[in-house]
């Protein structure tokens, strides 16, 4: 609920989803976002594969779970699961820590088209699918119509919701190199595929921002840092500058540029 006493007359959260990105926390540091942030947190995700290698990972998944926080672990951790061929050990691995969500990308280990979208559809059968779309080689681009053809592609095979790569610092999938967003590929996939099925990867303020002023605070936004969840969600209520008068002053959205 935004602020103590709902002086300001603001509306209820918004519906869109803040996925966030936890490199490393330790329990204590969960407990601290939790309580300070929970209602702004709706699913995190173990980067790439900290989960892994993360000590006492279950005393840390049991605080995740009495706030009643999704958490999945990192697609490049998939991938690695996928090269090293132990799918079957990652199942495992899965229902021994209770986890209810997986992660399915094909950012940095190249898997078949086709055994991708089946991958989707087996884990779908047990977890709730998140799955990726884009290279984390800044170097690769990939057409709007590929982007949208296979964002579908994985939603129908079984995916809860599809995200757009952007690595840590927006410097690949949908930004170029240099962190400058592909808007045209943003606006062609806005126009093909539901944006409540969409996360976008949205590391940096101007990005979230861009996003908000374009899309409006219900936007799903992904690979947002722990101390960044409360900074985003004033974007969300127009309580900063970048957004005040898109959402709280209801004035003109953004220019799509």
């Amino acid at each position: 609920m935004p602020g103590s006493d709902g002086f300001l007359g603001l509306p209820p959260r918004s519906a869109g989803l803040t996925h966030v990105i936890d490199k490393g926390l330790g329990p204590r540091a969960v407990e601290d976002l939790l309580e300070t942030a929970g209602d702004y947190v709706d699913i995190v995700k173990l980067g790439w594969g900290t989960g892994y290698v993360t000590q006492n990972l279950p005393r840390k998944l049991d605080i995740y779970r009495a706030f009643e926080k999704p958490v999945v672990p990192g697609g490049t951790f998939m991938e690695a699961v996928y090269a090293r061929d132990k799918l079957d050990e990652y199942r495992r691995w899965l229902s021994d820590h209770g986890f209810t969500h997986v992660e399915i990308s094909d950012g940095a280990v190249e898997i078949p088209r086709e055994r991708k979208l089946e991958l989707i559809d087996e884990l779908a059968r047990d977890f709730t699918v998140l799955s990726e779309v884009g290279s984390k080689d800044s170097s690769v681009e990939f057409t709007d119509a590929e982007w949208t053809r296979w964002l579908q592609e994985e939603l129908s095979a079984g995916a809860w919701k599809v995200i757009t790569e952007a690595r840590e610092g927006a410097t690949a999938g949908l930004f170029t190199r240099e962190g400058d967003m592909r808007s045209g590929v943003v606006l062609s996939i806005a126009e093909v595929v539901d944006l409540r099925d969409v996360i976008f990867e949205a590391p940096t303020k101007s990005a979230q921002a861009w996003f908000v002023k374009v899309f409006g605070p219900e936007v799903n936004l992904g690979n947002i840092a722990p101390e960044e969840v409360i900074p985003l969600e004033t974007l969300r209520l127009g309580l900063r500058a970048d957004t005040l008068k898109e959402v709280l002053l209801h004035g003109e959205r953004a220019a799509a540029s």
